[in-house]
């Protein structure tokens, strides 16, 4: 095993985006810094949303060629960190901000939803490309009880499946992340043994497995690893090709994830949202829902003294909440319910 992840660490992990480019995530800038006369707006955090991100910023810069926004993909921990410290405009999170990272922050912090996404098991198992798995499966793979791809417990949701018999290989995330979040949160609200010795948080304390940087990181760990099984976000498997399973729902139906099996997930979450718009949506009720959805949100100070960069941001806020939201579809994230744009564009106006 040491072996093995010495070879992950030296291996170059090359993961294809939605953005068409061949390539892991790199912050979008001007070349050679921001010339005179243009603004830039600097942003970090959640790798989970970097394709529509990319493809927003380049859309949104097409319109406006006086503006730049630098985005750096690296991890909702990451982003909550830098805005707290006031080294970037705005933030990026899969997972609301807690109230105490909320009392670090220099000033308000406002959550704004920007699409929908899904978290998807992915593996890599030669000759099979269509599994089921339930929470509790998935619960035991990631706590080391389930050693065996050919376990009773797949097996069992996989009839007529010819499961090997070898040894199931975990990889996680090694950094703080929105969408280890997400996965933990799911796996608490399915599997009490998992929500009693590890819980939900961006960052855990893994029993087994490998640990791989960013959902670029994974999905490359993943995709070159037979016998792996590991969690990304949807468009990430999507673009590199990679086998994702269906999750069994709260109704007891194994769901493909889809954008319309993520808007399913958020319509009744959508008519009781919080003002503050910090909510779980894992495990939604709802025959055609995907359990492991959840909203994405950018994080942005309430108080911003640069005018311009004010005036730029909430113009950008703008602009996703309506025209950018078109575009979510086809890089594999559900676009915002109807009733939460609107009340975030009333929040947009709360920015100073």
């Amino acid at each position: 095993m040491e072996s093995m992840v010495r070879r992950f660490a030296a291996a170059s992990v090359l993961v294809v985006l939605g953005c068409a480019c061949s390539r892991s995530p790199q912050p979008i800038e001007t070349k050679g810094g921001a010339p005179s006369g243009v603004i830039l707006i600097n942003g970090a955090g959640a790798t989970f949303p970097y394709p529509i991100y990319a493809k927003w910023f380049d859309e949104f810069y097409k319109a406006n060629p006086n503006l730049r926004i630098n985005y750096q993909s690296i991890g909702s921990g990451g982003g909550i960190r830098q805005l707290q410290a006031g080294t970037v405009d705005f933030g990026a999170t899969d997972s609301p901000m807690t109230e105490e990272q909320m009392k670090q922050a220099r000033s308000p912090v406002l959550h704004f939803p920007t699409v929908l996404g899904a978290v998807v098991p992915v593996y890599n198992l030669p000759g099979v490309t269509d599994l089921n798995f339930t929470g509790e499966a998935l619960a035991n793979i990631f706590l080391g009880r389930i050693k065996k791809w050919n376990a009773p417990e797949l097996a069992g949701a996989n009839p007529g499946v010819k499961l090997p018999a070898r040894d199931v290989i975990v990889v996680h995330r090694s950094d703080g992340s929105g969408t280890t979040f997400v996965w933990t949160d799911y796996l608490s609200k399915a599997s009490p043994n998992w929500k009693n010795k590890v819980g939900a948080g961006n960052a855990v304390n893994w029993p087994v497995g490998l640990g791989a940087k960013g959902n670029e990181g994974v999905t490359g760990m993943v995709k070159q690893t037979p016998d792996s099984i590991g969690y990304v976000e949807l468009v990430y498997a999507i673009q590199n090709h990679i086998p994702y399973g269906k999750v069994r729902n709260s109704t007891g139906t194994f769901v493909k994830a889809s954008p319309a099996s993520v808007t399913a997930a958020a319509e009744g979450a959508a008519a009781n949202i919080p003002d503050d718009f910090r909510v779980s949506i894992t495990n939604a009720p709802g025959e055609g829902a995907y359990p492991i959805s959840s909203f994405t949100w950018l994080l942005v100070p309430e108080k911003i003294e640069d005018e311009a960069k004010r005036n730029a941001i909430t113009a950008f806020l703008r602009w996703m909440l309506a025209d950018g939201q078109k575009m979510a579809e086809p890089l594999g994230y559900a676009p915002l319910p109807q009733q939460v744009a609107s009340k975030e564009l009333e929040l947009v106006s709360k920015i100073q």
